[in-house]
């Protein structure tokens, strides 16, 4: 018996050993399998459950005019998030909310988004980003569990409007939306960090730590000057309200660099408080808005018959019936001239004699010029969502287009694009295509993006002319309401019947008026293009265009010191050439 009983032990020894074992290799498979095969998974959940990992938005770089006055910095701001506790009961978070709700006067909306988070158990719930600080500290003494603050930067503009639409807006995360914040965006941004949001047991939070430090983004210098800025949306807004437009732009610029002085938009908007739709700040008309742009695109015209030899300065044109026959079509003068020689054609802005002397011009030639001017393709300013225009390519055009380029029409232009082209003639022939960034600060790289190289587009000679010619639109033209007393001022006139899609043609009721200009016309400081939609009353570009560039150069001739000039003087043509003489 004892040894069957023995037996009979020794199998339940060797069977618990056995069970053991296999105990053990389960344990051991088992631990294998949570400790190497399901480790990254099982630890990302209890990550989840215990800790928050958020991005920290660094401090965004300042933009500066280039004076050094400031024109938008990121202040700190704080904002409030929730939180919910490990099995906290269901109305007692509502009751946390609708408490938040009455302090930050949340309107309907936005409680209810909170509210759908807070249903769907989200562990993280921003209610409101960068508060007022006397919210903060109501919020504060409700101290309520799960409800905490972070620190966080506010996109602040300290002068409001002013440049709005060059400027552009930042969304809630400090990211660039439109304008200079978006284009610049990378610069001025930083890189992001990111902070550990760790919790209790009771999903409570108890740490707040570091993983990757932010840094901060690098400042702008503009060439804009804040000062013209100011002149420029004061003189614009006051002539869009006289004559009841629906909107005006207006642009100046150094021809010689290129660099923008003053970019306004009217109506405007105060960057610290956007509309409900703030959309509408991100349309800058002045590189945005295309119009067929009328008697300011003569000086192209001009350029490209001076440019071909297709004319001299002595030939004369019969402008006495005061319209002519093109294609079938009529086409008028505003009023009636006699015998004019191509320098008066200019100054009187005369259709029908622009339109004789563009006929000598070869398509090619005329097609050539035109582009080379910059229109039809981006200028390659630094501003986001320029627009090219629209100008046919040469074997489209009908026999009505080069007399229809030639006054401005057939042609869809930008602002831009036709201060570019006044350039030309301020800056000797020379095209510098336009720029807003001056220099990028904090950087061992301070150079802004390269724009479009300078290109010679024609001679000295003809830029020369035509800027006299210019001379003389101001002088005793359809430009004399630009006239500076002390001051000699070159420029020309537009005024553009609009394209009415419903009537299918062009209408008489609705135009554009526009005038570019540069002064002093010898030696430019500044140029500038003004444009008017549709203004209600007088219409033409010297009655509602000129006073404005008047106005707005004679405050920044004055801020700038600009010595007076002797303005005296008379430019006729002799022997072909201009010779200037005493009035």
């Amino acid at each position: 018996m004892n040894i069957i009983n023995q037996r009979k032990a020794g199998k339940r020894i060797i069977m618990l050993a056995f069970l053991f074992m296999l105990w053990l290799i389960f344990l051991v498979i088992r631990l294998l399998q949570l400790q190497v095969i399901e480790h990254p998974y099982l630890k990302a959940q209890v990550t989840e459950h215990n800790q928050n990992i958020e991005a920290i938005i660094p401090k965004r770089g300042a933009i500066y005019d280039r004076t050094g006055s400031i024109l938008a910095q990121s202040l700190p701001a704080r904002s409030i998030f929730y939180t919910p506790l490990e099995n906290e009961p269901y109305p007692a978070k509502l009751e946390k909310i609708r408490k938040l709700k009455e302090v930050l006067n949340l309107s309907s909306s936005e409680f209810q988004k909170i509210k759908s988070r807070v249903d769907s158990n989200a562990s993280f719930i921003w209610i409101e980003r960068k508060i007022h600080p006397d919210l903060e500290e109501k919020l504060r003494m409700l101290a309520l569990e799960g409800v905490h603050f972070a620190e966080e930067n506010k996109r602040y503009y300290p002068h409001g409007k002013r440049a709005a639409h060059l400027l552009g807006r930042v969304d809630i995360d400090e990211a660039g939306a439109s304008g200079i914040e978006y284009s610049y965006n990378s610069v001025l941004a930083g890189i992001k960090g990111e902070h550990l949001i760790l919790k209790d047991a009771k999903r409570r939070e108890y740490q707040f730590e570091i993983l990757k430090e932010p840094k901060e983004g690098k400042d702008l210098v503009l060439t804009l000057d804040e000062t013209i800025q100011f002149y420029t949306e004061k003189e614009l807004e006051k002539a869009v309200q006289k004559s009841r437009a629906k909107w005006g732009t207006v642009i100046i610029s150094q021809p010689s660099t290129g660099e923008i002085l003053a970019m306004a938009s009217y109506p405007s908007y105060n960057l610290n408080k956007l509309p409900s739709d703030p959309t509408v700040v991100d349309r800058n008309k002045a590189i945005h808005h295309t119009f067929e742009p009328g008697s300011t695109f003569k000086v192209v015209t001009a350029s490209a018959a001076l440019e071909t030899h297709k004319v001299r300065l002595a030939d004369s044109f019969d402008c006495s019936r005061g319209f002519i026959f093109i294609s079938g079509k009529t086409i008028r003068d505003h009023q009636h001239y006699g015998i004019l020689t191509f320098p008066e054609v200019i100054i009187h802005s005369s259709n029908v004699g622009t339109i004789q002397f563009s006929q000598n011009l070869e398509k090619d030639d005329f097609y050539k010029t035109i582009k080379n001017f910059g229109f039809g393709k981006k200028t390659g300013i630094d501003l986001p969502a320029e627009e090219r225009g629209i100008f046919r390519p040469v074997d489209e055009w009908s026999r009505m287009s080069t007399a229809s380029l030639s006054i401005g029409y057939e042609i869809s232009v930008t602002a831009i694009q036709l201060l570019q082209a006044i350039n030309v003639i301020a800056n000797s022939g020379v095209l510098v295509p336009p720029k807003v960034v001056k220099r990028v600060l904090n950087s061992s790289d301070e150079s802004p993006k390269s724009p479009l190289p300078e290109m010679r587009i024609i001679s000295q000679e003809t830029a020369s002319t035509l800027a006299s010619i210019l001379e003389e639109v101001v002088g005793e033209g359809t430009g004399t309401p630009a006239q500076i007393q002390g001051y000699r001022v070159a420029g020309k006139t537009g005024t553009a019947q609009k394209y009415d899609t419903s009537a299918g043609g062009y209408t008489s009721e609705s135009h554009i008026a526009s005038f570019i200009g540069f002064v002093p016309a010898d030696n430019p400081v500044f140029s500038m293009i003004v444009i008017i939609d549709e203004p209600v009353g007088p219409y033409f570009g010297g009655d509602v265009a000129a006073p404005v560039f008047k106005e707005i150069a004679r405050q920044v001739l004055q801020y700038l010191r600009v010595p007076r000039q002797k303005t005296n003087l008379k430019t006729v043509i002799v022997d072909n050439r201009w010779r200037s003489v005493n009035r």
